[in-house]
This record gives structure tokens, C-alpha cells and sequence, in this order.
């Protein structure tokens, strides 16, 4: 990578979900895929590197999720990234807001050979579960596109009507008090 110019941006594009569900910005010059079964938008800074990208995807839920469901999600979690060969947790967060639930991770894992690193956001919003997710085909390829993958997660927006959705006290789905 000695020599390597810094990446640069050229323009933003905004993806915005067809069912208005979330939105999210990226360099106007990277590639963008659709994702194979999924609602969602791949994106990539060369078509030459299919490993080195940044998706957005949402599905619908069976059921609302709430903020006490947090503790029950976790396991779920830990084990999906367990059968990942060579997993290895760099970070790791959680965050409530109002019965929003977001889990951030940056992990590495090989696949194919190859030691892949990874970031994600999981998100629990009401009846969603929204993904973003930034991948370097190496851990030097994350780290060198990362400022713009950073980007991307900085812009990420869920529309108002899924804050209020997610909001304890104008929700439905609050979880009772003891003065309940």
C-alpha cells in the first residue's frame, strides 16, 4: 500500500429504501449491487474487489422488538459470529434508545484462505431488523477505505414514524411498570 493515494470522494449518492424504511449516503463512484434475496443496497469502492463492500439491508420481523429483549438477542449474536472461522473481536457495543436496539461489533475471520475484517450494526427497530455492514477484502483494504465506509455510517437515517415507533413513551409496546 506504500504510495497509495488516500481515497477521495467525488460526489454522494443517497440510497433511500423503495418502502422508505432507512436511507443511506455513499461515494458517488463506487459500484452498487442488489442484494440477492434481501431489500438492500450493496455498494463498492472497485468492481475489481468484490470482498471490499458496504451493504444496507432491512427485513421484517415476526414480532415488535423491545428494549428488554436486548439480553435474549446477545446469545443469538455471539453464536452467529462463533461460526465464523477464526473469529476474532476487535470491539464490541451495545445501545438502547427507547426500545431501539443497535449492536455495533468489528471483528476479523477468514474466509477462504483469506483474513477478512468486518464492522457491522445490527438494529432492532420496532418490527425491523436493519443491517449495515462494512467488509475490507483484508484488514489493510477495511482499514484504508474505512473513512469512507465511516461515511456512510454517519448518514444512515430511519425516517420519523420508526423513531416514534421505537419511542417508550408514545409506543404501544412499552414494557409495563410496576405502577402498571
Amino acid at each position: 500500500m506504500a504510495g497509495r493515494s488516500p481515497p477521495r470522494f467525488y460526489g454522494v449518492t443517497t440510497f433511500r429504501d423503495p418502502l422508505g424504511r432507512f436511507s443511506v449516503r455513499y461515494p458517488t463512484n463506487w459500484h452498487h449491487y442488489g442484494l440477492e434475496g434481501k431489500d438492500g443496497i450493496r455498494f463498492a469502492p472497485s468492481s475489481n474487489d468484490p470482498d471490499t463492500w458496504f451493504t444496507a439491508s432491512v427485513e421484517p420481523l415476526d414480532v415488535v422488538v423491545v428494549a428488554e429483549d436486548l439480553d435474549d438477542l446477545k446469545p443469538g449474536l455471539a453464536a452467529g459470529l462463533a461460526n465464523l472461522p477464526d473469529c476474532a473481536l476487535e470491539a464490541e457495543s451495545e445501545v438502547i434508545l427507547g426500545n431501539l436496539i443497535k449492536f455495533e461489533r468489528v471483528f476479523t475471520f477468514t474466509e477462504g484462505g483469506v483474513v477478512r475484517k468486518r464492522k457491522f450494526w445490527i438494529l432492532y427497530v420496532d418490527k425491523w431488523l436493519i443491517n449495515l455492514a462494512w467488509q475490507g477484502s483484508t484488514p489493510e483494504e477495511y482499514d484504508y477505505w474505512l473513512p469512507m465506509a465511516e461515511y456512510a455510517f454517519q448518514t444512515f437515517e430511519i425516517p420519523q414514524a420508526l423513531w416514534f415507533a421505537t419511542d417508550r413513551d408514545l409506543s404501544q409496546t412499552s414494557a409495563p411498570t410496576a405502577s402498571d
